[in-house]
C-alpha cells in the first residue's frame, strides 16, 4: 500500500460532509478511520445473515435448495422485489439470500431472519468477533424503530465479514465461493465499484442506506491482490455527497490494485 495511496485517502475523508467510519486492508496493511465508531447498520446487517445462513449449510442444519412459498413470507415495503410476486411463487433459499443481498430484499432478509434463526445469528456474530454489531429488530420494523430499536455496526466488524469471506478458516471454499458470486451480481453498484472497470477485477459489494446514511463494504480483487473495503456514512445533509465520497474512496483502491500491472 502506497504512502500515496494513504495521502488521497485522508484528502477524500477531510472532504467528506459527513460523519465517516473507514476501514481498509490491502496488501496485509489498514488504513482506519474512526473504524470502531457505531453506525445505524441499515442493510449492512444483512452480510452476517448471509455468513449465518452459510454457516448453517455447511453444518449441515440449512439447505440451500429448500423451496419456500411465498405465501409464507410477510411481505414488507422497502427495498426488494418480493412484494411484486404473486403468491403462488415458489423460490428456494438460496434465491432469498441472493435477493437479500442483490437487490438488498427486506421481506427475503426478514425470512431469512427466522429462518435461521436469531439464536444462530448472534453465535456467528460472536465467532466473527463483531464487537458492536447488534441485530435488534427486523426489516421496516417501524413499531421497534419508535420504541428506539435499531441495527448496528462498524467498519471494522464489516471488514471482518468480508474477510470471512475472502479468506479461509469461516466458512468451506464452496461457500466462500458462493457468497462471492452473490456479491458480484449486486444491483447497487453507485458506491465502491462505481469508477471500477469490472471486467478487469472482481468487484462483489453489499450497500446500505437510510436517510442520512450512506454505506458500503467491498471485496475488490486483481490478480493475486485482494482488497476489502468498509465505508460508513451518517449525518449527511445531502446522500448524493455521500455516495460520490464512497465512490472516490472506491476509485483510490482499484487504482492502487491495478498500479502494479500498469508499470509492469
Amino acid at each position: 500500500m502506497t504512502v500515496n495511496l494513504k495521502l488521497k485517502l485522508q484528502e477524500v475523508i477531510d472532504r467528506c460532509p459527513g460523519k465517516i467510519g473507514l476501514a481498509i486492508v490491502l496488501d496485509g496493511e489498514i488504513i482506519e478511520w474512526n473504524s470502531n465508531g457505531i453506525f445505524s447498520s441499515a442493510s449492512l446487517i444483512k452480510l452476517p445473515i448471509l455468513l449465518t445462513a452459510f454457516r448453517l449449510k455447511d453444518r449441515g442444519i440449512l439447505a440451500l435448495n429448500e423451496k419456500v412459498n411465498l405465501r409464507d413470507i410477510e411481505k414488507t415495503g422497502g427495498a426488494g422485489v418480493l412484494q411484486s410476486f404473486s403468491d403462488d411463487a415458489v423460490l428456494t433459499v438460496s434465491d432469498l439470500l441472493s435477493l437479500m443481498i442483490i437487490v438488498s430484499d427486506n421481506a427475503a432478509t426478514n425470512y431469512m431472519i427466522y429462518k435461521a434463526s436469531r439464536p444462530a445469528i448472534h453465535a456467528c456474530m460472536k465467532d466473527l468477533n463483531l464487537t458492536s454489531t447488534e441485530l435488534n429488530r427486523d426489516m421496516m420494523d417501524l413499531e421497534a424503530i419508535k420504541n428506539g430499536l435499531n441495527n448496528w455496526t462498524t467498519a471494522d466488524d464489516m471488514l471482518k465479514c468480508l474477510k470471512a469471506i475472502g479468506e479461509d478458516g469461516f466458512l468451506t471454499e464452496v461457500s466462500r465461493k458462493q457468497i462471492e458470486d452473490i456479491l458480484q451480481k449486486q444491483q447497487f453498484t453507485d458506491k465502491l465499484p462505481y469508477h471500477m472497470d469490472t471486467d478487469k477485477v472482481y468487484a462483489g459489494n453489499k450497500t446500505g442506506e437510510l436517510p442520512g446514511i450512506e454505506h458500503d463494504c467491498a471485496i475488490i480483487r486483481f490478480g493475486d491482490r485482494t482488497a476489502y473495503a468498509a465505508v460508513l456514512i451518517d449525518q449527511l445533509q445531502n446522500k448524493e455527497a455521500g455516495r460520490r465520497t464512497i465512490s472516490e474512496i472506491g476509485k483510490l483502491i482499484y487504482d492502487e490494485l491495478l498500479m502494479d500491472n500498469q508499470f509492469s
